[in-house]
């Protein structure tokens, strides 16, 4: 795979697990599911953080706090969805 697929691949595990489950997954998780390294999956996140989405790392550390329009840090946007609410707004 080449880096934008690695990036386009990632981007699209990342949204698919925060509206499955309400949380950013670990960069071990989307190793797992790429099927890349440890250090291969940290680097395809933070390869994602720099292309430009909006989205960012909480500060020193390789965990994903926010891509929009979610965030996994819980705010005061919540969003209720058939009456669950599991979801935060950036």
């Amino acid at each position: 795979m080449n880096t934008m697929e690695i990036i386009n691949r990632t981007y699209t595990f990342i949204m698919n697990r925060l509206v499955e489950t309400g949380r950013a997954p670990h960069f071990s998780e989307i190793a797992a599911s790429l099927g890349l390294s440890m250090t291969a999956g940290r680097q395809a996140l933070h390869d994602l953080i720099k292309s430009g989405v909006y989205g960012w790392l909480y500060p020193g550390t390789d965990i994903l706090v926010s891509l929009a329009p979610f965030s996994s840090l819980p705010n005061q946007f919540r969003v209720t969805i058939d009456g669950r609410q599991k979801w935060f707004a950036q």
